[in-house]
């Protein structure tokens, strides 16, 4: 039964039905789920629908269940490359390559990688005048092998077996997985450059892959993971101290990319504040903020105050003493500038029409 669907799933394969050929291989998968083929193939059908991080997982598997398997390398590289996980895909193909060494398409690819990664770190010492000449050719789709009835079916998507989230810290980022009483045996993590594969395969329970391209790049030799009673504990190491505004990698998220300087012409270039200080001339915002009192126009209680203010700023002394005296002594209701009339006496309060005088006993 299983062969008579890997069959199936090549047939769909060759005549780009794939994601029949992913239905397919899925089917035969879980009757036999030992066999490294099938998971390289499905790898495969994954890289042409662009699940690139499934594709990856699948390689790994395949890896995982037969070493010696050079196109699963291959196929892992393909999709690291789409990812632009260049080291990674890089350290795939050196060891299919060993595998492989009459395949020509591991040492073109590894070239492409080492111009790549070049590319990324500025060293133009790993570029050919070929990668200088055009500096952002992208990378080359692999041509990959058809060797693989047309029924057009779809595989809804399973629903997770396990619980997720995620917190972070400037260097890194903890994934737990909610897997209570799994074996550690029974957990597979591995790290790519922006990929986490996870694989929980659980006795009596329904095999877990989570396979997300992460929101940036990690190192991956600096992560590690626990298996705990309750839960699986993963520590991503990031590769820069930015903040993470989600775990899974999104092209609608903003990514700040790095700008060659040298290509930026003199008129493009940022301009940046002096640090020198700035001389202010203060005796010109004075005469201007004296210019804006003098020309602003009052009315009411505003208007009558300030008419005050600049009597009693501009008066002598006994002008001074006779409005403050006739201002406390009344109450606020009598304002006298004429001393010679408010030295003699108390001023008695005058309030308005229609008030009275109230004093305050305490």
């Amino acid at each position: 039964m299983a062969s008579d669907l890997e069959t199936k799933a090549k047939e769909a394969f060759i005549d780009d039905h794939f994601e029949l050929a992913l239905h397919l291989y899925s089917q035969a998968i879980q009757l036999n789920p030992k066999h490294a083929e099938l998971y390289a193939d499905r790898a495969q059908a994954n890289i042409k629908l662009d699940n690139l991080p499934e594709a990856v997982a699948d390689a790994n598997k395949a890896i995982e269940l037969d070493p010696s398997m050079s196109k699963a390398y291959l196929r892992k590289a393909t999709a690291c490359m789409k990812l632009e996980e260049y080291q990674t895909a890089k350290s795939a193909l050196e060891t299919g390559a060993a595998l492989a060494p009459a395949e020509s398409r591991f040492s073109k690819l590894i070239k492409e990688c080492e111009e790549r990664i070049a590319e990324e770190t500025g060293d133009l010492s790993m570029q050919t005048p070929e990668a200088l000449a055009k500096n952002d050719v992208p990378a080359k789709e692999i041509e990959l092998d058809k060797d693989q009835p047309n029924l057009e079916i779809e595989a809804a998507p399973p629903k997770p077996v396990y619980r997720y989230e995620f917190y972070q810290k400037p260097e890194e980022v903890v994934v737990t997985i909610f897997a209570k009483g799994t074996p550690h045996d029974c957990v597979k993590v591995d790290y790519g450059e922006q990929i986490l594969s996870v694989a929980i395969n659980a006795p009596g329970k329904e095999a877990y892959h989570f396979q997300p391209r992460l929101f940036a790049k990690i190192i991956p030799e600096k992560c590690r993971y626990d298996v705990l009673s309750t839960k699986v504990e993963i520590r991503l190491a990031k590769a820069e101290p930015i903040h993470w505004t989600s775990l899974e990698f999104s092209r609608e998220v903003a990514i700040t990319q790095r700008v060659n300087v040298s290509s930026v012409s003199a008129s493009q270039r940022p301009s940046y504040p002096s640090s020198k200080p700035q001389r202010v001339d203060w005796d010109k915002i004075e005469a201007q903020v004296k210019k804006e009192e003098k020309d602003e126009k009052l009315d009411g209680d505003v208007a009558l105050n300030k008419f005050f203010r600049d009597i009693y700023k501009d008066a002598d002394e006994d002008t001074r003493r006779a409005m403050q005296k006739s201002f406390v002594e009344s109450n606020g209701t009598v304002l006298s500038t004429n001393w010679k009339e408010v030295g003699a006496k108390k001023v008695e309060g005058s309030p308005p029409d229609g008030m009275e005088m109230k004093k305050w006993e305490y």
